[in-house]
Protein backbone atom coordinates (compact mmCIF):
# COMPACT_ATOMS: atom_id res chain seq x y z
CA UNK A 1 0.00 0.00 0.00
CA UNK A 2 1.08 3.60 -0.34
CA UNK A 3 -0.10 7.44 0.37
CA UNK A 4 -0.38 7.77 -3.44
CA UNK A 5 -0.60 11.11 -3.55
CA UNK A 6 1.01 14.01 -5.25
CA UNK A 7 1.92 15.55 -1.64
CA UNK A 8 2.81 12.58 0.35
CA UNK A 9 6.17 14.13 1.08
CA UNK A 10 4.22 16.42 3.44
CA UNK A 11 3.20 15.68 6.63
CA UNK A 12 -0.67 15.37 7.07
CA UNK A 13 -2.88 15.89 4.25
CA UNK A 14 -6.60 18.47 4.09
CA UNK A 15 -10.12 17.13 3.70
CA UNK A 16 -9.95 18.41 0.18
CA UNK A 17 -7.01 16.17 -0.64
CA UNK A 18 -8.03 13.60 1.09
CA UNK A 19 -11.25 12.78 -0.72
CA UNK A 20 -9.31 13.49 -3.96
CA UNK A 21 -7.21 10.45 -3.29
CA UNK A 22 -9.99 8.28 -2.31
CA UNK A 23 -12.28 9.59 -5.33
CA UNK A 24 -10.96 6.30 -7.98
CA UNK A 25 -10.65 3.62 -5.16
CA UNK A 26 -13.50 1.68 -4.02
CA UNK A 27 -12.10 2.07 -0.47
CA UNK A 28 -14.73 1.48 2.30
CA UNK A 29 -15.30 4.02 5.13
CA UNK A 30 -13.77 1.94 7.81
CA UNK A 31 -10.58 2.26 6.09
CA UNK A 32 -10.88 6.22 4.50
CA UNK A 33 -11.32 6.49 8.83
CA UNK A 34 -7.75 4.26 9.05
CA UNK A 35 -5.85 5.94 6.63
CA UNK A 36 -6.74 9.52 7.95
CA UNK A 37 -5.55 8.21 11.17
CA UNK A 38 -2.57 6.70 10.26
CA UNK A 39 -1.28 9.80 8.37
CA UNK A 40 1.44 11.81 11.04
CA UNK A 41 -0.22 15.33 11.44
CA UNK A 42 1.56 14.85 14.88
CA UNK A 43 4.70 16.30 14.82
CA UNK A 44 6.61 13.44 16.83
CA UNK A 45 9.25 13.17 14.24
CA UNK A 46 11.31 15.79 12.46
CA UNK A 47 14.60 15.42 10.47
CA UNK A 48 17.98 16.24 11.70
CA UNK A 49 21.20 17.85 10.99
CA UNK A 50 22.12 15.54 8.99
CA UNK A 51 19.06 16.25 6.48
CA UNK A 52 19.93 19.28 6.06
CA UNK A 53 21.95 20.88 3.49
CA UNK A 54 25.26 22.00 4.63
CA UNK A 55 27.77 24.71 3.92
CA UNK A 56 30.60 23.21 2.21
CA UNK A 57 28.96 20.16 1.11
CA UNK A 58 28.28 19.59 -2.47
CA UNK A 59 25.46 17.96 -3.88
CA UNK A 60 25.28 15.11 -5.86
CA UNK A 61 23.48 15.34 -9.46
CA UNK A 62 19.97 13.88 -9.86
CA UNK A 63 19.30 12.96 -14.03
CA UNK A 64 15.63 12.20 -15.02
CA UNK A 65 15.00 9.30 -17.18
CA UNK A 66 12.28 7.29 -18.00
CA UNK A 67 12.07 3.54 -18.94
CA UNK A 68 9.89 1.15 -21.07
CA UNK A 69 9.69 -2.48 -19.73
CA UNK A 70 10.20 -5.14 -22.45
CA UNK A 71 10.60 -8.33 -20.84
CA UNK A 72 9.04 -8.28 -17.28
CA UNK A 73 6.14 -5.50 -17.80
CA UNK A 74 5.57 -4.99 -21.91
CA UNK A 75 5.05 -1.77 -22.56
CA UNK A 76 4.45 -0.47 -19.25
CA UNK A 77 6.29 2.56 -18.54
CA UNK A 78 7.87 4.29 -15.53
CA UNK A 79 10.11 7.50 -14.44
CA UNK A 80 12.88 6.99 -12.15
CA UNK A 81 16.32 9.26 -11.01
CA UNK A 82 20.00 8.70 -10.75
CA UNK A 83 22.37 10.67 -8.21
CA UNK A 84 25.51 10.45 -8.21
CA UNK A 85 27.64 12.12 -5.79
CA UNK A 86 30.15 15.30 -6.32
CA UNK A 87 33.20 12.97 -5.19
CA UNK A 88 31.91 9.97 -7.83
CA UNK A 89 35.40 9.92 -10.29
CA UNK A 90 34.50 6.65 -11.76
CA UNK A 91 38.29 5.95 -10.08
CA UNK A 92 36.76 3.11 -7.44
CA UNK A 93 33.51 1.16 -7.73
CA UNK A 94 31.19 2.75 -5.97
CA UNK A 95 27.87 1.18 -3.63
CA UNK A 96 24.14 1.53 -5.07
CA UNK A 97 21.14 2.01 -3.32
CA UNK A 98 18.27 1.58 -4.74
CA UNK A 99 14.62 3.37 -3.15
CA UNK A 100 11.19 2.39 -4.30
CA UNK A 101 8.99 5.28 -5.09
CA UNK A 102 11.45 7.42 -5.19
CA UNK A 103 9.88 10.83 -5.35
CA UNK A 104 8.44 10.28 -1.78
CA UNK A 105 12.03 9.94 -0.76
CA UNK A 106 13.58 12.71 -2.29
CA UNK A 107 10.79 14.41 -0.73
CA UNK A 108 10.55 16.84 2.28
CA UNK A 109 9.54 14.15 5.25
CA UNK A 110 12.60 12.26 3.74
CA UNK A 111 15.25 14.09 2.07
CA UNK A 112 17.97 10.90 1.11
CA UNK A 113 19.91 12.83 -1.59
CA UNK A 114 20.61 15.37 1.25
CA UNK A 115 21.74 12.89 3.92
CA UNK A 116 23.80 10.69 1.17
CA UNK A 117 25.25 14.41 0.32
CA UNK A 118 26.83 14.84 4.13
CA UNK A 119 27.46 11.17 4.85
CA UNK A 120 29.45 10.78 2.09
CA UNK A 121 31.05 14.11 2.57
CA UNK A 122 32.65 13.37 6.09
CA UNK A 123 33.23 9.74 5.57
CA UNK A 124 30.90 7.81 7.61
CA UNK A 125 29.32 5.68 4.58
CA UNK A 126 31.20 4.30 1.48
CA UNK A 127 30.87 6.85 -1.88
CA UNK A 128 27.16 5.14 -2.95
CA UNK A 129 25.33 5.82 -5.88
CA UNK A 130 21.27 6.06 -5.61
CA UNK A 131 18.90 5.28 -8.28
CA UNK A 132 14.97 6.93 -7.04
CA UNK A 133 12.56 4.47 -8.79
CA UNK A 134 8.70 4.79 -9.38
CA UNK A 135 5.79 2.22 -10.15
CA UNK A 136 5.13 1.73 -13.52
CA UNK A 137 2.33 4.84 -14.62
CA UNK A 138 -0.54 1.99 -15.88
CA UNK A 139 -2.04 -1.28 -14.67
CA UNK A 140 -4.80 -2.84 -12.92
CA UNK A 141 -4.64 -1.06 -9.52
CA UNK A 142 -4.97 -2.62 -6.21
CA UNK A 143 -7.52 -5.32 -5.30
CA UNK A 144 -10.47 -3.86 -3.54
CA UNK A 145 -9.45 -0.72 -3.89
CA UNK A 146 -8.81 0.16 -7.43
CA UNK A 147 -6.95 2.11 -9.04
CA UNK A 148 -4.85 2.37 -12.44
CA UNK A 149 -1.13 2.23 -11.73
CA UNK A 150 1.04 -1.22 -12.09
CA UNK A 151 2.06 -0.60 -8.73
CA UNK A 152 0.29 -3.78 -6.87
CA UNK A 153 1.08 -5.78 -9.19
CA UNK A 154 5.12 -5.27 -8.90
CA UNK A 155 5.63 -4.00 -5.34
CA UNK A 156 2.50 -6.20 -3.51
CA UNK A 157 3.27 -9.26 -5.61
CA UNK A 158 6.09 -11.73 -4.48
CA UNK A 159 7.15 -13.99 -7.27
CA UNK A 160 10.87 -13.08 -8.62
CA UNK A 161 9.27 -10.79 -11.81
CA UNK A 162 10.00 -7.73 -10.01
CA UNK A 163 13.52 -8.60 -8.85
CA UNK A 164 13.83 -10.01 -12.18
CA UNK A 165 12.84 -6.45 -13.99
CA UNK A 166 14.94 -4.48 -11.32
CA UNK A 167 18.53 -6.49 -12.22
CA UNK A 168 17.93 -7.53 -15.53
CA UNK A 169 16.39 -4.52 -16.89
CA UNK A 170 15.86 -0.92 -15.18
CA UNK A 171 19.30 -1.02 -13.32
CA UNK A 172 21.40 -1.74 -16.33
CA UNK A 173 19.82 1.06 -18.11
CA UNK A 174 20.38 3.15 -14.69
CA UNK A 175 23.71 2.22 -14.00
CA UNK A 176 25.16 0.65 -16.81
CA UNK A 177 27.98 3.07 -17.67
CA UNK A 178 28.99 3.60 -14.03
CA UNK A 179 31.35 2.32 -12.06
CA UNK A 180 29.46 0.08 -9.33
CA UNK A 181 30.71 -2.10 -6.82
CA UNK A 182 28.88 -6.11 -8.18
CA UNK A 183 29.07 -6.86 -3.98
CA UNK A 184 25.96 -7.41 -2.53
CA UNK A 185 27.25 -6.15 0.48
CA UNK A 186 27.91 -2.81 -1.15
CA UNK A 187 23.80 -3.05 -2.63
CA UNK A 188 20.74 -1.74 -1.05
CA UNK A 189 16.99 -2.16 -1.59
CA UNK A 190 14.77 0.80 0.56
CA UNK A 191 10.84 1.19 0.11
CA UNK A 192 7.39 2.22 2.22
CA UNK A 193 4.68 0.48 2.44
CA UNK A 194 4.04 -1.69 -0.44
CA UNK A 195 7.73 -0.80 -1.66
CA UNK A 196 9.15 -2.45 1.54
CA UNK A 197 7.35 -5.59 0.88
CA UNK A 198 9.00 -5.45 -3.06
CA UNK A 199 12.47 -4.50 -0.77
CA UNK A 200 12.13 -7.68 0.62
CA UNK A 201 11.21 -9.94 -2.10
CA UNK A 202 13.79 -8.78 -4.22
CA UNK A 203 16.53 -8.89 -1.41
CA UNK A 204 14.82 -12.37 -0.64
CA UNK A 205 15.05 -14.31 -4.38
CA UNK A 206 18.88 -12.49 -5.50
CA UNK A 207 20.17 -12.10 -1.87
CA UNK A 208 23.24 -12.11 -3.96
CA UNK A 209 22.66 -8.75 -5.31
CA UNK A 210 20.73 -7.57 -2.60
CA UNK A 211 22.80 -8.01 0.91
CA UNK A 212 20.90 -5.08 2.27
CA UNK A 213 16.97 -4.10 2.84
CA UNK A 214 15.52 -1.33 4.74
CA UNK A 215 11.81 -1.00 4.92
CA UNK A 216 9.74 1.89 6.51
CA UNK A 217 5.50 0.60 7.07
CA UNK A 218 6.15 -2.39 4.82
CA UNK A 219 3.24 -4.35 3.92
CA UNK A 220 3.70 -7.64 4.87
CA UNK A 221 0.34 -8.32 4.70
CA UNK A 222 -1.88 -10.17 2.58
CA UNK A 223 -2.63 -7.73 -0.78
CA UNK A 224 -0.90 -10.02 -2.90
CA UNK A 225 0.98 -12.23 -0.86
CA UNK A 226 3.11 -10.22 1.21
CA UNK A 227 1.97 -12.03 3.92
CA UNK A 228 4.12 -15.01 3.17
CA UNK A 229 7.10 -13.64 4.00
CA UNK A 230 7.52 -13.97 7.85
CA UNK A 231 6.54 -17.97 7.15
CA UNK A 232 8.96 -18.07 4.79
CA UNK A 233 11.87 -16.66 6.90
CA UNK A 234 11.24 -19.11 9.32
CA UNK A 235 11.15 -22.23 7.14
CA UNK A 236 13.91 -22.08 5.14
CA UNK A 237 17.71 -21.20 6.27
CA UNK A 238 18.75 -18.04 6.65
CA UNK A 239 19.98 -15.86 3.80
CA UNK A 240 22.91 -13.45 3.42
CA UNK A 241 20.51 -10.76 3.84
CA UNK A 242 21.24 -7.71 6.65
CA UNK A 243 17.66 -5.72 7.19
CA UNK A 244 16.39 -2.69 9.32
CA UNK A 245 12.34 -2.39 9.17
CA UNK A 246 10.28 0.57 10.70
CA UNK A 247 6.92 0.98 11.90
CA UNK A 248 4.81 2.28 14.55
CA UNK A 249 1.65 2.28 16.80
CA UNK A 250 -0.45 4.26 13.95
CA UNK A 251 0.48 2.16 10.87
CA UNK A 252 -2.32 1.00 9.02
CA UNK A 253 -4.85 -1.22 10.11
CA UNK A 254 -7.09 -1.53 6.59
CA UNK A 255 -8.92 -4.51 5.05
CA UNK A 256 -5.63 -6.40 3.77
CA UNK A 257 -4.16 -6.48 7.69
CA UNK A 258 -2.87 -4.89 10.64
CA UNK A 259 0.36 -3.38 9.53
CA UNK A 260 1.79 -2.95 12.68
CA UNK A 261 1.50 -6.29 14.17
CA UNK A 262 2.84 -7.65 10.17
CA UNK A 263 6.13 -5.79 11.08
CA UNK A 264 6.19 -7.24 14.46
CA UNK A 265 6.05 -10.44 13.08
CA UNK A 266 8.23 -9.96 9.85
CA UNK A 267 11.01 -8.82 12.90
CA UNK A 268 10.38 -11.99 15.28
CA UNK A 269 10.83 -14.15 12.18
CA UNK A 270 14.20 -12.53 11.34
CA UNK A 271 15.23 -12.93 15.05
CA UNK A 272 13.93 -16.71 15.04
CA UNK A 273 16.73 -17.52 12.12
CA UNK A 274 18.97 -15.13 13.56
CA UNK A 275 19.00 -13.12 10.78
CA UNK A 276 21.39 -9.63 11.14
CA UNK A 277 18.67 -6.89 11.77
CA UNK A 278 17.06 -4.13 13.60
CA UNK A 279 13.13 -3.79 14.20
CA UNK A 280 12.53 0.25 15.28
CA UNK A 281 8.68 0.70 16.16
CA UNK A 282 7.97 3.97 17.18
CA UNK A 283 4.30 5.90 17.42
CA UNK A 284 4.25 7.21 14.15
CA UNK A 285 1.40 6.15 11.13
CA UNK A 286 1.92 5.02 7.81
CA UNK A 287 4.28 7.67 6.62
CA UNK A 288 7.96 8.32 5.94
CA UNK A 289 7.98 10.99 9.06
CA UNK A 290 9.53 8.48 11.38
CA UNK A 291 12.12 6.50 8.92
CA UNK A 292 13.00 9.87 7.60
CA UNK A 293 14.11 11.16 11.04
CA UNK A 294 16.09 8.17 11.54
CA UNK A 295 17.51 7.50 8.04
CA UNK A 296 21.12 8.85 8.58
CA UNK A 297 21.66 6.06 11.60
CA UNK A 298 19.99 3.83 9.76
CA UNK A 299 22.10 3.71 6.82
CA UNK A 300 25.09 3.87 9.04
CA UNK A 301 24.45 0.99 10.98
CA UNK A 302 24.06 -0.75 7.15
CA UNK A 303 27.42 0.24 6.19
CA UNK A 304 28.56 0.31 10.21
CA UNK A 305 31.22 -2.39 9.36
CA UNK A 306 32.05 -1.20 5.56
CA UNK A 307 35.29 -0.72 4.70
CA UNK A 308 35.20 2.48 3.11
CA UNK A 309 33.43 3.99 6.06
CA UNK A 310 34.83 5.62 9.10
CA UNK A 311 32.86 3.26 11.45
CA UNK A 312 31.09 6.20 13.37
CA UNK A 313 27.75 4.13 14.21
Amino acid sequence: MTDERSNAGNAGMSPEAWEEWFADKHITTEDRAAYADADDTWPEYSLGSNSRPREGVPAGSITVRQHTSSVAYPGIERDYRVYVPAQYDGSEPASLIVFLDGLEYLAGDFRANVVLDNLIAEGEIPLTLAVFIEAGKTGPGYPIFGGADNRSIEFDSIDDTWTRFLIEELLPDAVGELNVSTKPRDHVIVGFSSGGNASFTAAWHRPDFFGNVITHCGSFVDIRGGHNHAPQVRRNPRKPIRMWLQSGRRDARVVFGDLAIANQDMAAALEYRYYDHQFVFGEGGHTLRHGGSVFPRTIRWIWRDHQSATGTY
